[in-house]
């Protein structure tokens, strides 16, 4: 967090995760999340040194809390079997159909430690905003004047697709704000692939790559130059999942979060919390959860389910005990 030094991080607490804005006045820069016990970057763990490739300073650590990490800058003497104290610097991402395994170094090594700006804490971000980074991030699009950008996870890279009605040119350049935005809005690291129009004169091209630099100053990353095809290729530091990756291998869960922030904003004058969800969200809400929910707004909590709702639109009133709507 810490690329934006004269910006404000906000931090809301949410029940199951922690929600992160970043702010310049009323305007979202940059957003991330941290799900309630998962590893993250900075965290720090035993593990025992399972494996030591000959003659290099990489090694696979198996770390007591259940999960392997791939370390590096392995001193020459710790050998197999050694219990070390690991700090991430890469948490686990999971994938269709695989995890990417963590990545991290011994705990003592000074450029092992992770860098976080000061977030201050709120009871709750300004009305909307999270909404508008959640539904983004949830259907993966970002809408400009004349287009938009379609943004997909894969197991190789994020690849942005630029669509819309505009000349290629135009388009390409008109792309650009919103590329810098998801990137931002939605924690994108590692790296990242964008389709954009087919750019046939080179000035045009270079014109596209002189744009990307400089919506993207405080964004960390090498690039390659636009091709011939229209593609560019992003290469930034890579600390965790992104959104896109929760919601592509995660959906159910990151709504069912998203369902109690939503309940903890319904407002009224009854006695009782009504919160209505899609069937596929009740197991996601364990019973410590909606306990959790029941304090935080100091009332009692009925779960109805409804299959005719969305996933991601859920609905929570306050009503009279005896309100069966």
């Amino acid at each position: 967090m810490a690329e934006w030094p004269n910006k404000t991080w906000l931090v809301e607490r949410g029940i199951g995760e922690d929600r992160f804005l970043l702010l310049e006045g009323e305007q979202v820069l940059a957003a991330r999340i941290e799900v309630h016990g998962e590893p993250k970057p900075g965290d720090v763990y035993t593990c025992r040194l399972v494996s030591r490739t000959a003659g290099s300073a990489r090694g696979t650590v198996h770390a007591d809390a259940g999960f392997d990490i791939l370390v590096d800058k392995l001193p020459r003497d710790v050998s197999e079997g050694s219990t070390l104290d690991i700090r991430l610097t890469r948490a686990p991402i999971v994938e269709r159909g695989r995890t990417k395994m963590a990545q991290g170094r011994l705990a003592d090594a000074s450029d092992a430690v992770e860098e976080r700006a000061e977030a201050r804490e709120v009871a709750q971000f300004p009305a909307g905003l999270w909404e508008d980074v959640w539904d983004a991030a949830s259907s993966g699009r970002l809408a400009f004047p004349g287009g938009e950008i379609l943004c997909c996870p894969t197991p190789a890279m994020t690849v942005i697709d630029v669509d819309g009605d505009l000349a290629p040119k135009p388009l390409a350049l008109g792309a650009i704000e919103a590329i810098a935005q998801a990137l931002r809005w939605f924690a994108i690291g590692g790296s990242v692939g964008i389709d954009f129009p087919t750019l046939q004169a080179k000035a045009d091209r270079a014109e596209v790559n002189t744009a990307l630099d400089e919506a993207l100053l405080d964004w960390p990353h090498e690039r390659t130059a636009m091709n011939g095809f229209g593609f560019v290729q992003l290469v930034a530091r890579l600390r965790g999942p992104s959104l896109l990756d929760r919601f592509a291998t995660a959906r159910t869960a990151m709504c069912a979060r998203f369902a109690l922030r939503m309940a903890e904003r319904a407002r009224g004058d009854g006695g009782m919390l009504a919160l209505r969800i899609h069937p596929a969200l009740r197991a996601h809400l364990t019973e410590d959860w909606i306990a959790q929910l029941a304090r935080r707004i100091g009332k009692p909590v009925r779960i109805e389910t409804d299959p005719a709702l969305a996933l991601e639109a859920p609905s929570a009133q306050i009503v009279h005990h005896d309100s069966q709507s």
